[in-house]
Parts: structure tokens; C-alpha cells; sequence
């Protein structure tokens, strides 16, 4: 079986642990890994503070294939992302040349100042790759495994779109529902036993209520074909006969 593939996300920012903005960015890659077959395996939401932004950072990148983070590289004082990542690689966060010189012909074209704080916007660590934006033109950047992009959702999703080509993807991940009008009061312990019995497949189990009543959403995963279809068709077996039971 080919390698499997594996992400981490970092969402930083005060403002998305304060409610104030509402995270639309991990879904949109959750659903981007999904589709190109690398398993998104754990999300952290972080405040702007340079110590715990290092910490999740060198938690997670070296358990995972890739690290995505997004949120803290713009203008304003709190936006500390890029000073954060260089000091969890051990370099020097400084103006980029190439990210300099881009911002300063855009503020010029649109007859604006590049004040101190827009120029932050070109501050990364040193030796870092851009990640091209095509939306409001500052980049991301890549040191590593670790790819970091703007929190604004529109620029998210067009900074991971240029990244999507760049990453090796591993197999991707089957899926199969079967229908189950039962409860998981019912189904709990026969549904731990097919799940054991097939540990190459992923089983979930989602309650639902409605019309009165509580059934059950089952979803069966694998890579492989013929695992989905043999736990497949235990699940079915079970809930076909504990429906005649109840």
C-alpha cells in the first residue's frame, strides 16, 4: 500500500477563540485533504502569543507530513505568525527581498504609502518559499512541512490552491453508507466487534433523531476496495438482523 499521507492545521488567532470571527478555513481544507487523499489528522486553535504558537507548532510538524496554518500574517501588531515560525525553526525573521519589492510596487501602483506596517507583511524567516498570493498579492510562505497562509478565508483558499500541486498525496479514502434505522443503544456492541474484526477499515457511527425516533448514520472507510466491501457487508448483516429483533 502506498505511504499514507498525513496533515495537521494550526488556526491562529485571538479573534476565532473569542468568537468574534467564525472559522471557515479548517471545513475548506478538510475537504481540499480529503480529495487528494492525505488524512487531515488534528486541528489547534492557538492565541496570538509567540510562546504557544511555538509550542502547537514543533508539536505537530513532526508527527505529520504537512502543517498548514492560517491567521497573524498581516499589518498589525498582533499578526506574529511569521516571527513565531522562525523561532520554532531556530531562524532569523527578516524583510524578504522578493516579498519587499513585490508589496512596494503594488502600494505604489495603488498610490498608497508602504508604511512600517505594511512592510511587515514581507517579514519571514529566513530562506522561506513563497506561497503566491492572487488575491491581495502579500504572500505566504513555506518553511519545511509547514505552509503559512493569511486567516481571511478568499485568500485561504487561493494560497492553498497554489499549494495543492506541490504536495505528494497518499491513497485515497473510500467510502460507503449503509442505512440503519437503529439507535446506537442497539447497534453499539455488535458495530465494536465488525470494527475489530476489519482494522483496516474506519466505521463511524453518527445519531441522528427525527420523526419521533432515533436511528443511526453508518459510514464504513478504507483504502482498499475489497476491506470496504467485507465490513461493508457485515454491517449490513448486523443491522439487518437486529432490525428483525426490534
Amino acid at each position: 500500500m502506498s505511504e499514507i499521507v498525513t496533515a495537521a492545521m494550526l488556526v491562529i488567532g485571538d479573534e476565532i477563540l473569542s468568537g468574534r470571527t467564525k472559522d471557515k478555513n479548517i471545513g475548506h481544507l478538510a475537504d481540499i485533504m480529503t480529495a487528494i487523499g492525505i488524512d487531515l489528522k488534528e486541528v489547534r486553535i492557538v492565541p496570538d502569543e509567540e510562546d504557544e504558537i511555538v509550542s502547537a507548532l514543533n508539536a505537530v510538524r513532526s508527527r505529520y507530513t504537512y502543517v498548514f496554518t492560517s491567521g497573524g500574517i498581516g499589518p498589525t501588531h498582533d499578526d506574529i505568525t511569521a516571527d513565531s515560525v522562525a523561532k520554532a525553526f531556530d531562524l532569523p525573521c527578516e524583510y524578504d527581498d522578493n516579498a519587499y519589492a513585490l508589496l512596494e510596487a503594488h502600494y505604489a501602483k495603488r498610490g498608497l504609502e508602504f508604511t512600517q506596517a505594511r512592510k511587515r507583511m514581507a517579514k519571514m524567516p529566513r530562506g522561506a518559499e513563497h506561497i503566491e498570493n492572487p488575491v491581495s498579492v502579500a504572500p505566504g510562505f513555506r518553511v519545511g512541512n509547514v505552509h503559512v497562509m493569511a486567516g481571511v478565508p478568499s485568500v485561504f483558499q487561493a494560497m492553498l490552491d497554489k499549494v495543492v500541486p506541490t504536495l505528494k498525496t497518499g491513497v485515497k479514502m473510500l467510502s460507503a453508507a449503509v442505512p440503519c434505522p437503529l439507535g446506537e443503544g442497539v447497534i453499539g456492541g455488535p458495530l465494536s466487534e465488525i470494527q475489530k474484526a476489519h482494522p483496516h477499515t474506519i466505521i463511524g457511527s453518527y445519531p441522528k433523531f427525527g420523526e419521533g425516533k432515533f436511528w443511526t448514520e453508518l459510514v464504513v472507510r478504507a483504502r482498499s476496495q475489497d476491506a470496504l466491501e467485507a465490513a461493508r457487508k457485515d454491517v449490513e448483516s448486523m443491522v439487518s438482523e437486529l432490525g428483525a429483533m426490534n
